[in-house]
């Protein structure tokens, strides 16, 4: 695939500063892709994660904590399974493994592993900022383009093909109800002024899309 060489090159520059067993950098990048590209992920795959690192270069001056994002984008969605309700703290305790082999601070290891964790309910109350932009960036395809959203709602589908449409629908329903009747959508005000308004637009003709399914 052609993200790899990239995300790779990423991962290393991240990485390589906290440890010097370069044998283990490279075979838990080659556990990261395995999990990432497998054959049920139409979404939350590496394209995802690329799409995500891509923010955080767009948004850096406003970052202070790089490597703790850039972790936590890394790992957030490592177990993802649509049957099941744990696949966030799944995800931080995979992440956790991995840090505990390396020179990782506990502290900061703890932090990544909170960042994956509140990936499960996207709630913005928290004085971290860089929490915050880290939770936008993963909400950030809500308030793309309608071409690219559907695309995005598609691909959700698709990951879900176990479900019935009518099961699906209403499971979805609930979610993107649940979107808006949130304050906001964004936690940051950057992103709120960027996405909200097209996220809301985004998230009403899907529910009206998902009426006549």
């Amino acid at each position: 695939m052609q993200l790899i060489p990239g995300l790779k090159e990423q991962w290393l520059n991240l990485t390589a500063q906290y440890t010097t067993d370069e044998p283990l950098l490279l075979q838990e990048f080659d556990h990261l892709t395995t999990h990432y590209s497998t054959i049920n992920r139409f979404y939350h795959n590496l394209q995802h994660i690329h799409n995500l690192l891509l923010l955080q270069q767009q948004y850096a001056e406003d970052i202070k904590d790089h490597d703790t994002i850039g972790f936590a984008i890394f790992y957030h969605d490592l177990v993802y399974d649509v049957m099941k309700t744990d696949n966030e703290e799944e995800s931080a305790l995979a992440a956790g493994r991995f840090l505990q082999q390396t020179n990782v601070p506990v502290t900061q290891a703890e932090k990544i592993m909170n960042y994956i964790r509140a990936t499960k309910s996207h709630d913005g109350n928290s004085p971290d900022n860089d929490l915050l932009l880290f939770l936008d960036f993963d909400m950030a395809i809500l308030g793309s383009a309608p071409e690219e959203y559907q695309q995005y709602a598609q691909q959700i589908r698709m990951e879900y093909n176990s479900y019935n449409d009518t099961a699906y629908n209403m499971g979805r329903t609930k979610v993107l109800q649940h979107f808006l009747q949130m304050p906001h959508i964004y936690s940051t005000e950057t992103f709120r002024n960027k996405y909200e308004q097209q996220a809301r637009e985004n998230i009403n003709a899907e529910l009206a899309a998902l009426k006549t399914t």
